[in-house]
């Protein structure tokens, strides 16, 4: 028994950093979506290289985010519906590409980033 509560809490604990990750990610997006112009070509080959490049870990970071969240929830470690973690991770990565192709209207991207932002607040 002993031994599953170190693992629940080492599982909480990468948990709790991964979400640290996911919103220090989703802030430095918001900087880039803020401060950078829309793209004069989006479909230029090396702009899509260039954006898969960047983007590529950052999209494996949410998966795994979700992976861990979702099984934390499973094991009821986690009092957050299933439903929210699947709805802020595809709100992060909207995030992730709106912030490249700054193709959606600002007020729309903050209500993204605050519905991540406030999913991250109750996991930490």
């Amino acid at each position: 028994m002993d031994d599953d509560k170190v693992m629940m809490k080492g599982a909480i604990k990468m948990l709790q950093a991964l979400t640290v990750e996911l919103q220090q990610a989703s802030l430095r997006l918001k900087e880039r979506f803020l401060n950078t112009e829309q793209p004069k070509e989006p479909k230029d080959p090396e702009f899509f290289q260039m954006v898969k490049k960047e983007t590529e870990p950052l999209f494996k970071l949410s998966e795994r985010w979700e992976k861990v969240a979702l099984a934390a929830i499973k094991k009821r470690e986690l009092l957050v519906h299933p439903q929210q973690i699947e709805s802020t991770r595809e709100n992060f990565e909207l995030i992730l590409l709106h912030s490249y192709y700054i193709d959606v209207k600002p007020k729309r991207y903050m209500e993204l980033q605050q519905a991540v932002n406030y999913v991250c607040k109750l996991i930490k």
